[in-house]
């Protein structure tokens, strides 16, 4: 079964991770599947618009603890050379995030890296890396300001704590909120709506907006790489520390 799953609507291409069994955790298969269908699709002339999606019941649950444990640095290396989670914001094409289900971590970040988000009403947020002994380095401390102001990130990603739909779309995390039926067709209303503009114009648009909202982020994104790639990552028993977050966080997630 292939770890990541495309389809194309016209000029819309749906990008849908697909480790369902596994809450969509990037495993280092789903890292390299993920980031050369992003790649590729950004390359298509024929493809105006993305939308990037989750296989049921999770959008994305973030790194493989497993791996990570297992492999440790070797495992995040792997992003140095196939950096799905940033990718996103790579894209000259406009990317829209349908978040179907939680999402978490290094998973957020993936999504913040999305033009916009719409959101399922079965969609929940979890920054979890402090609580699991991870330093952000994919734009988390950037993105998550951009979204819901400074304050609230803090607490986001200081507390761990889980934020649902309806107060995803209350504090900015998300445009929209829909019945989780509706998720894809509204995303895909959306994405055609862009992928109507001429391409020129919508390569600008989305440039102008990028170049924008780098003057102000550089920072935070040159802090994330210097304080996170210098932390002496112990990998011992993420697996361990990942779970007792599940525990604590139980009823509001999966």
């Amino acid at each position: 079964m292939a770890d990541v799953l495309t389809t194309d609507h016209d000029a819309v291409r749906v990008i849908a991770l697909n480790r369902p069994q596994a809450r969509n955790a990037l495993n280092r298969a789903l890292i390299e599947e993920l980031f050369a269908a992003m790649s590729v699709a950004d390359e298509a002339t024929e493809v105006r618009a993305v939308v990037l999606t989750g296989t049921d019941p999770a959008f994305c649950a973030g790194v493989d603890l497993k791996e990570a444990q297992q492999f440790g640095r070797e495992y995040f290396a792997k992003f140095q050379s196939h950096n799905c989670i940033a990718k996103p914001a790579e894209m000259a094409t406009p990317i829209i995030g349908a978040v179907n289900g939680p999402v978490f971590t290094g998973g957020l970040e993936m999504a913040l890296a999305c033009d916009f988000l719409i959101a399922s009403e079965r969609a929940a947020f979890a920054d979890t890396h402090a609580r699991v002994g991870i330093l952000p380095g994919g734009g988390m401390t950037a993105r998550l300001p951009q979204r819901v102001g400074a304050a609230m990130a803090r607490r986001l990603s200081m507390t761990g704590e889980v934020v649902d739909a309806a107060r995803a779309e209350r504090i900015g995390l998300v445009t929209e909120v829909v019945p989780h039926d509706r998720l894809l067709p509204r995303a895909l209303e959306l994405a055609a709506q862009i992928a109507e503009v001429p391409g020129p114009t919508m390569a600008a648009l989305k440039e102008i907006y990028q170049r924008g909202w780098a003057g102000v982020t550089d920072p935070a994104l040159a802090a994330e790489k210097q304080i996170a790639g210098a932390q002496q990552l112990d990998t011992s028993d993420l697996a361990q520390r990942r779970e007792a977050v599940m525990a604590r966080n139980r009823g509001q997630l999966l």
